[in-house]
């Protein structure tokens, strides 16, 4: 026990506390931002990521991740927002963390296997793309400055971790934006600051349980909404676990990372925030400035709330360049530029479906929607190559009036239409065996095929003999 408390909580202090540092200030921003998005006021943001990033650190099941607010889960709350208001979200988000806790319990993050790693290259990618592209509005049509602000961040992120002592002693991103707040105010210049996105709150989140009536009709109205966000928060999520996992080189509780998101959007609810998830951006923000324990998420959240309330005049003139240089740096970071390296080495479906989970969710900045689209793509490519390794070997002489067939492979509904048409069904045939060592049987389609091949040859006027038909059914009824 006191083992693992050190591992998780006291084995990476002073990086844990430096990147908390960065991956706050990085959160402030963005958390506004996705307010915006849904049509909130943007303390509800700030108060959800501050409590997301709190709870997830004591109950998550993957250490060093970041959660708070996302864009994906803001653009799910729109409408609801619009035709209803902010307290039937907040209703909302408390059932996302009650039907998240349910999918844990279910064992439902052990589903992200079934995630191929041509989608997991994919979803890397797009979120690359995406994150450089939200970027594009801050640095769109903007004044020289901004340019130069960004340039010099850049250098500074890349090039202050080969400096002696200063490299090792403070993580780049932090130094790019204490130097470009520092440049920044004293020149006076005339750029976007971080106090241009909002305003922020000057109270502690308190209790606020939803102002709405407990009613089925309430229920019908929310139900859909909170389904949905329970759904594709777990699967950013559960994403985001697989790629810090890798980074890591760690393993995590993907299941214990269901729950905790549930908790952690249930007191996010009862605080007057919105519900949220898991941050590739961020975490990887955190990774690359030296965040590994559970303490950097703790840190993060606890400082961003500290900042917003307590040193708000100073964050206010944070140059959002100073943050888009950070964000550069992260799109640079996450995009698997070996994918693109070795696409002609992979295989084709590879690529195909890599691609096609990029441009989905590129087109509609939707992560979940190109993930599904990516499993469906692997799921059915994977259906093909099976179906077509299942083969019937005819043995026997041509004449001959008794007939042996070989099954091998895989029988399922893709592959029973072959498997139907490998028997000759016209010829005249006294006795045929049928031997099914080799096969495998998946379901009723492929039990339905061998029936039919059966009362075929049975019309013919054939006896018929099935090998091994015990270990065929056995297949079957294992995986009803």
């Amino acid at each position: 026990m006191l083992t693992n408390f050190k591992k998780n909580w006291l084995s990476n202090i002073r990086g844990d506390t430096l990147s908390g540092i960065v991956v706050a200030l990085a959160l402030i921003p963005e958390a506004i931002a996705f307010s915006i998005i849904a049509g909130v006021d943007p303390k509800v943001g700030l108060y959800a990521s501050f409590c997301i990033a709190v709870v997830t650190a004591l109950a998550g099941g993957r250490a060093g991740m970041i959660s708070g607010a996302t864009g994906a889960m803001a653009l799910l709350m729109v409408t609801l927002v619009k035709e209803h208001g902010l307290q039937y979200l907040l209703c909302a988000t408390l059932l996302t963390g009650v039907l998240q806790i349910i999918f844990g319990y279910l064992n439902l993050g052990n589903l992200i296997r079934f995630v191929s790693s041509s989608v997991v290259t994919g979803f890397v990618n797009s979120l690359a793309i995406l994150i450089f592209m939200a970027q594009l509005p801050e640095i769109t049509h903007a004044p020289m400055t901004v340019y130069a602000l960004v340039g010099i961040g850049l250098l500074i992120i890349y090039l202050f971790p080969f400096i002696p002592l200063i490299g090792k002693l403070l993580p780049s991103p932090l130094i790019c934006i204490l130097i470009l707040t520092l440049v920044s105010t004293y020149f006076e210049l005339n750029v976007h600051t971080v106090g241009d996105m909002g305003q922020l709150p000057s109270t502690l989140p308190i209790f606020l349980w939803p102002q709405v009536p407990l009613t089925l009709h309430t229920l019908y109205i929310i139900l859909p909404y909170s389904v949905a966000l329970a759904l594709v928060g777990l699967l950013e999520s559960m994403m985001t676990v697989t790629i810090i996992d890798e980074l890591t080189n760690t393993t995590s509780h993907r299941n214990r990372e269901c729950k905790g998101q549930g908790l952690a959007n249930i007191v996010s609810g009862m605080m007057g925030g919105m519900a949220g998830c898991a941050m590739i951006g961020q975490s990887m923000i955190n990774i690359k400035s030296g965040g590994r324990s559970r303490l950097s998420t703790l840190f993060a959240g606890i400082f961003l709330l500290f900042m917003v309330l307590c040193l708000d005049n100073w964050i206010r003139q944070i140059p959002m360049a100073a943050l888009v240089a950070i964000m550069i740096m992260v799109s640079i970071g996450t995009f698997s530029w070996d994918s693109i390296l070795h696409l002609k080495r992979h295989p084709l479906t590879n690529n195909i479906i890599m691609l096609v989970t990029v441009v989905a969710v590129v087109a509609t900045e939707n992560l979940a929607i190109g993930v599904l689209i990516g499993v469906f793509l692997s799921a059915l490519f994977f259906a093909q190559k099976i179906a077509h390794r299942m083969e019937v070997e005819r043995v026997g002489e041509e004449n001959s009036k008794v007939q042996t067939y070989r099954v091998r492979g895989h029988v399922f509904f893709a592959s029973t239409e072959r498997f139907i048409s490998s028997f000759d069904s016209k010829e005249a045939l006294d006795h045929v065996v049928i031997d099914l060592a080799g096969a495998h049987f998946w379901d009723i389609c492929a039990m339905t095929a061998l029936d039919k091949v059966v009362l075929k040859l049975q019309n013919q006027g054939a006896q018929i003999d099935l090998l091994h038909f015990d270990r065929a059914k056995a297949d079957y009824f294992r995986h009803l």
